[in-house]
C-alpha cells in the first residue's frame, strides 16, 4: 500500500470517529475534525505531512508498481 493511501484512510477514520464523538460525547471534539481538515488543507499546499513523516520512521511505506502485484499473484 502506498503512503498517500494510507494518509487516506488514516485521515478518514479519524474525521468519522472525531465527528462521532463531537455528536454523542461531547462538541468539544469538533475541534479536533477541524485541526485534521486543517492539516490535510496545509499539507496539500507545502507538501508536508507529519503523520507520513511518523509512518516512514516505523517503516509502513512501501509502494509496489500495479505490474509487481499482478506477477505476484499468478
Amino acid at each position: 500500500m502506498c503512503n498517500d493511501m494510507i494518509i487516506r484512510r488514516m485521515a478518514g477514520i479519524v474525521v468519522v470517529l472525531s465527528v462521532a464523538l463531537g455528536f454523542l460525547v461531547s462538541e468539544k471534539f469538533f475541534y479536533f475534525t477541524a485541526f485534521v481538515g486543517l492539516n490535510l488543507l496545509q499539507s496539500s499546499y507545502t507538501n508536508f505531512c507529519l503523520p507520513e513523516k511518523l509512518f516512514a520512521k516505523l517503516g509502513w511505506f512501501g509502494c509496489r508498481p500495479a505490474s509487481a502485484n499482478a506477477k505476484g499473484a499468478r
